[in-house]
């Protein structure tokens, strides 16, 4: 099966303060702040929406192409990501820029102060999947990345007949009204979470029960609540995964993307997907990092069978294994 994982690919550093933030703001010198803070940790993650998704979906059986525009420093990353089953021959690197980065820093009451340099991102509304691959994907996947980007490749998906996953997410706040009301026309799936869902609702003037029309299925997550599934005619929730303690939730929608991706093209039942989706998400939020998580199938499908009954679909993923 081909699918086409479009998104961001960032390197995600994260620091550590022994202090906190508050205690050095000066609230008549708000408007001349000049502050360095002395961090005691700092780690280094692979990141961003594309490559996290994409690197869950290898280890559920299939080698998804990743597409995104990296920069010079990419090296490593990418042979971390092909050594784990994504293939990155999609991916177009730019040696006159960095790859995106996220700088965050965290204080003991766990406020942040982060940065986002885009660097590499903002050259991905130059490319479109016809200058990558050639071929027809059983499944485009459009995930947060460059806005213009993200519109051109819905534009795409339409103008070939490609089915398509829209997946605006975190750009949501970026899209006017009208582009989401655009680019979500002709999704097979449009995954967001419920505040995202909110906002849309606003900017577009449309009610849930109005949204849920745009798409063949809308996935709203709940965060510690699982996830709402609408069709055409039926409402679904889905519970989560229970995780064995809590580490870090950065780069579960991700992984919970992953596996609703995986039960789609393996033409599942959709709450099956979704139920699969969170049981990836659960083994992000039990490491630190969003690609640190690892399992194999036989393991999954044991783990996944302790709590819910797959009706035998997920026999799918033992086969590769044999």
């Amino acid at each position: 099966m081909e699918i086409i994982l479009t998104g961001s690919i960032a390197y995600d550093y994260l620091m550590r303060y022994p202090g906190r933030f508050s205690e050095h703001f000066i609230r008549d010198e708000l408007h001349q702040v000049s502050l360095s803070f002395l961090v005691e940790e700092m780690t280094k993650h692979w990141g961003g929406v594309g490559a996290n998704i994409a690197y869950t979906l290898a280890m559920l059986g299939v080698r998804p192409k990743l597409m995104g525009t990296v920069g010079r420093d990419f090296g490593d990353y990418r042979e971390w990501l092909e050594s784990n089953g994504v293939d990155c021959s999609t991916v177009t690197q730019l040696d006159s820029v960095f790859t995106a980065s996220f700088f965050a820093n965290t204080d003991l009451d766990n406020n942040q102060i982060a940065s986002f340099y885009a660097g590499a991102m903002t050259h991905a509304r130059n490319y479109r999947i016809r200058d990558v691959y050639i071929g027809k994907p059983d499944l485009v996947v459009v995930s947060p990345n460059d806005p213009t980007a993200m519109s051109q490749l819905t534009q795409e998906c339409r103008d070939y007949g490609w089915r398509f996953i829209y997946d605006p997410s975190q750009q949501v706040p970026r899209l006017s009204g009208e582009e989401l009301l655009r680019d979500m026309q002709g999704a097979y799936v449009m995954v967001v979470n419920a505040y995202e869902a909110g906002v849309i609702c606003k900017k577009t003037n449309m009610t849930m029960d109005q949204l849920r029309k745009q798409v063949e299925v809308l996935v709203v997550t709940q965060g510690k609540r699982g996830s709402h599934i609408y069709t055409q005619d039926e409402f679904m929730e889905v519970p989560v995964f229970p995780e064995v303690e809590i580490k870090d939730p950065t780069g579960v929608g991700d992984a919970f993307r992953a596996g609703l991706i995986r039960g789609i093209v393996g033409n599942w039942p959709i709450k099956t997907s979704a139920l699969v989706g969170s049981l990836c998400a659960t083994y992000v939020l039990e490491k630190v990092g969003t690609q640190s998580h690892h399992f194999d199938l036989e393991e999954f499908v044991a783990r996944f069978r302790e709590k819910f009954d797959d009706q035998g679909v997920l026999d799918q993923l033992l086969q590769r294994v044999k």
